[in-house]
């Protein structure tokens, strides 16, 4: 299904290049046979390599240079027109966007140079100016070269000049804002912050913030943990992240130990056996650690069309599971028409199943995050509970739970089992002021999920599902903990047959006692510490 979402004129790209600057600094012989190329203005490399011939490489086609094999001459005459390489071994001509770099024998010589023309292609950004000046933070994923720096010049220029925000670009190796100390025209008003190595962007990064207020920060590959660590410590300021990475979809930077802390972070969770049975899966599974850095992630295929990923949180969620994923797929026409589609990957189904279905705009969802706009909101007191994360939780599900922080307004209080078995003043107090107290077996993801999807749809009178036999498991591990300090014949809610077995295993796995009381609809099973 292809959706129009824009009827513009006719769109050209308008580009910035000072290709001439680029070519003085490099030899004579080699420059006469480039001025010369019809496809000029195409040129995207220049590569000389000793004892090799020069090498020009286009959109798609490489072509060797006919002028003889490059001398050390040649080289030379580079080196001296560039001047000094940084530590990184790149240099830049000033007030441009070109990056020049050296390859260095083990004697630190240089025996190869990559000129790279940089231009400044503004209009790039049209395909997800609504994401960028969204106020939620973006990453643009993509394999070197296909456009993500340009990207990101412009998204720093049109959230500066257009959106009047207070924009910081950390600029390594001058790549995004060019050489020298004024930063090139292509970046408007957005402010530059240079990085003195690449080693230390982590700190800048965080200077950034601490020092000049910013409202959305620009940065050029997020490639180490630090980088990653300090990406979340400004998320979690309140200030809105435009970052690359290297990568072509999603999953390369789910299963990428260093970077996939940048959407939430992975750990590996070993089950229960009741668990497990419920899940069908093996007892150790993979799942999400905490909330992305990153609300929006989009995979670049090409100039013109990208992948877009606009709930993170939910898309890994997903995948982690072996779940249908359904993203955004946009591409922009020559006419200047932004169309859209929804692509469904599916890892164990080919095709929605009951449990799901096609919303009006071709994706396919599961049921679970579209609860009744009619149900109560419940008031939840999370205690020892990450409350980032069942935030997050609540606002993926759009569940109708709402976080509070004071006992006498909760309708409920969540916590784990570590801090129940404390018997901490809070959770005595809970009890005695008759708030039903939830216990989670940990502080995960899905715990806190299950707990979420089983609070609306006890609310909500929903008939018997998977997650409220993890509630009703829940509740006997409550009872359980209380019965393990002395206390006896503590009664749960009635059950049908099939998850009062479920709380009798439960009884079981903690050496006490159980028994089933009552007659059918009000059978219930009765826990006891003998």
């Amino acid at each position: 299904m292809t959706v129009e979402v824009s009827n513009s004129p006719i769109f050209t790209q308008e580009k910035d290049t000072d290709l001439q600057v680029l070519i003085e600094v490099i030899p004579e012989k080699i420059r006469n046979k480039l001025l010369s190329h019809p496809n000029i203005e195409e040129l995207l490399e220049v590569v000389l390599d000793l004892g090799r011939p020069p090498e020009a490489r286009f959109l798609g086609v490489n072509e060797l240079i006919d002028t003889g094999e490059v001398k050390q001459s040649d080289i030379d005459f580079s080196v001296d027109k560039v001047g000094m390489f940084g530590a990184d071994n790149r240099a830049g001509i000033e007030r441009t966007l070109h990056r020049i770099s050296a390859i260095r024998n083990r004697g630190g010589k240089v025996v190869g140079i990559t000129f790279r023309v940089g231009r400044a292609v503004y209009g790039t950004i049209r395909i997800i100016e609504d994401l960028v000046t969204s106020g939620k933070s973006v990453l643009l994923l993509g394999k070197p070269g296909v456009g993500k720096t340009t990207m990101l010049r412009e998204v720093a220029r049109v959230l500066a000049d257009d959106a009047g925000k207070r924009v910081i670009v950390v600029d390594t190796s001058n790549e995004i804002a060019g050489d020298g100390d004024i930063p090139h025209r292509a970046i408007g008003r957005a402010r530059r912050m240079q990085v003195p190595s690449p080693t230390e962007q982590h700190g800048v990064m965080i200077e950034a913030v601490e020092n000049h207020m910013p409202e959305v920060i620009v940065i050029d590959e997020i490639g180490t943990e630090r980088e990653a660590n300090a990406a979340r410590t400004i998320a979690e300021r309140g200030v809105q992240l435009v970052a690359t990475a290297h990568g072509n979809q999603l999953e390369n930077l789910i299963m990428n130990p260093t970077l996939s802390d940048l959407v939430g972070g992975i750990q590996t969770v070993t089950l229960g056996d009741i668990e497990a049975r419920r899940r069908r899966t093996q007892k150790t599974v993979l799942e999400r650690n905490a909330p992305p850095t990153f609300d929006i992630l989009v995979e670049i295929q090409g100039w013109n069309v990208v992948t877009v990923h606009d709930d993170v949180a939910s898309t890994v969620d997903r995948m982690l599971r072996k779940q249908s994923v359904s993203s955004e797929v946009r591409s922009l026409s020559k006419e200047g028409t932004i169309e859209s589609h929804t692509s469904v990957e599916t890892a164990n189904v080919n095709s929605p199943s009951n449990n799901e279905r096609v919303n009006g705009n071709g994706y396919q969802e599961s049921p679970d995050k579209f609860f009744s706009e009619s149900a109560k909101i419940t008031s939840v007191l999370p205690y020892g509970v990450n409350r980032g994360r069942i935030d997050q939780i609540i606002k993926s599900l759009n569940a109708p739970l709402a976080l509070v922080g004071d006992m006498k307004v909760a309708d409920l209080v969540v916590t784990t089992k570590n801090y129940h078995r404390r018997g901490t003043q809070a959770l005595k107090t809970a009890e005695k002021m008759g708030k039903p107290v939830f216990v989670l077996r940990r502080n995960t993801v899905n715990q806190i999920e299950q707990f979420v999807r089983a609070i609306v749809r006890e609310s909500e009178g929903r008939s018997v599902s998977d997650a409220d036999r993890s509630l009703a498991v829940l509740e006997a591990e409550k009872a359980a903990l209380r019965a393990g300090k002395g206390e006896s014949d503590i009664e749960l809610r009635p059950q049908n047959s099939h998850i009062r077995r479920l709380q009798h295993q439960v009884a079981t796995e903690y050496g006490l006692g159980s028994s089933s009381v009552g007659r059918e609809p009000k059978r219930r099973v009765v826990i006891s510490s003998e």
